[in-house]
């Protein structure tokens, strides 16, 4: 009877331990699959917030921002005046992004600055939200201060948000010359590729795009830039935005804290 009652008691004890090492594992999973995907710069394995919530460290100007409309300032102080030749050198496969690299020879002026275009690339889904809303695609246009000092470099750059709807001509010139390989540039035709339409809805005084202080969003993530979010969310096809996903896969950074800066609706 002493050993039935042993046998027994064993086994309730072993039923149990499986119990709890099963009910472990499942916490552990679960905790794994809370990790979010890293950003670009982020510590490996270090648990960072979700894609809505504000980040921390590297600062306390950095960007992207969830850019709330009700709590910006209307002053009309920020001006775009463009001299755009609208011509293409390449476009790159690198990898983390989408890039086409501009011909030299145009230029921006803002607040008494006067920027050369650099480069454009995408972001997938967007990095910038609006009202806590995210958009499947973000491009920014990247252009860089003249006669800068190299240890102190300014930017300035405008994001234009995406959402699903038409074809996207400026996207239809050259979504089919991307290489498909990474770390390749194809060199462009001139006039093959023109986003003149795109860009005249960056130019002029009119109310239409949210201006603050901010950074880069990939390493150095340096915190000398000026952001132009353009308000009008241009269209582009789901078949367009999911070819840029598939080359570059999800590359937004989530979005940071905003530490007292304001942010201008102009």
């Amino acid at each position: 009877m002493k050993v039935f009652v042993m046998i027994m008691a064993l086994a309730v004890f072993a039923g149990c331990e499986s119990e709890r090492k099963k009910k472990e594992e499942e916490k552990e999973t679960e905790e794994s699959n809370m990790v979010k995907m890293e950003a670009p710069g982020e510590h490996k394995g270090e648990k960072v917030q979700g894609y809505t919530l504000p980040g921390l460290g590297h600062g306390l100007l950095q960007s992207p921002i969830n850019i709330l409309s009700a709590d910006t300032e209307h002053d009309g102080k920020h001006h775009i005046t463009l001299h755009f030749n609208d011509k293409f050198e390449s476009v790159e496969n690198l990898g983390h992004t989408v890039q086409l690299n501009f011909e030299e020879g145009s230029t921006l002026e803002s607040d008494g600055k006067t920027y050369d275009f650099v480069q454009l690339h995408f972001h997938t889904p967007s990095e910038h939200l609006i009202d806590g809303v995210t958009f499947p695609m973000e491009m920014h246009i990247v252009n860089s201060l003249q006669n800068q000092d190299q240890d102190k470099p300014e930017y300035l750059v405008i994001g234009i948000l995406f959402k699903m709807g038409k074809e996207n001509p400026f996207l239809k010139d050259f979504i089919d010359k991307i290489p498909t390989e990474e770390h390749v540039k194809q060199m462009l035709p001139v006039g093959s590729v023109q986003m003149g339409d795109l860009l005249m809805e960056v130019g002029g005084k009119s109310s239409h795009f949210y201006y603050y202080k901010g950074s880069l969003t990939t390493p150095p993530f340096t915190e000398s830039v000026n952001w132009h979010i353009m308000k009008v969310i241009q269209e582009a096809s789901p078949e367009q935005i999911q070819k840029i996903n598939r080359l570059e896969g999800n590359n937004a950074r989530h979005v940071q804290g905003m530490y007292g800066r304001m942010v201008d609706s102009e």
